[in-house]
């Protein structure tokens, strides 16, 4: 898993300005160029870029039953270093995040141990953050 290149992501959000708080202030990713209808963001590495789109219609979230909780489907993320993911609920719970599913750890003990959490950004996109207690395990079966 060296030399992994950075992915790019993009994503359409309903409040450009409210969004934009959200990742730079909530999630503490870099800002970088922007437009008045899309911003680009260092996330974790990567770059994703919020783009507005107009609101539709209002969103039902569809998920899947995974290890008995709701996960959300789509959803995106990075996966993190341990003590990184760590920091980063915390920091979150500090901040009040609604969490979709609260951080928790999956297969304790066993081949693929990890670390997981998800919740919605303002415009109702679902991320999930994780990490593997042995990262050599990240495709591990």
């Amino acid at each position: 898993m060296n030399n992994i290149q950075p992915f790019h992501l993009a994503i359409p959000v309903n409040n450009l300005e409210v969004c934009r708080t959200f990742y730079r202030d909530v999630l503490e990713c870099n800002e970088g160029r922007s437009s008045d209808i899309w911003v680009d963001f260092n996330f974790f590495g990567h770059q994703l870029v919020i783009h507005y789109k107009p609101e539709e219609q209002k969103k039902v979230l569809h998920t899947n039953l995974v290890d008995g909780k709701n996960v959300p489907v789509p959803h995106f993320g990075v996966v993190l270093i341990w003590e990184d993911f760590h920091n980063l609920s915390e920091k979150l719970i500090k901040k009040d995040i609604n969490f979709v599913i609260e951080p928790y750890i999956r297969f304790k003990g066993e081949v693929g141990e990890q670390a997981t959490m998800f919740f919605l950004d303002p415009s109702g996109n679902a991320l999930e953050f994780k990490a593997f207690k042995n990262m050599n395990q990240l495709f591990a079966k």
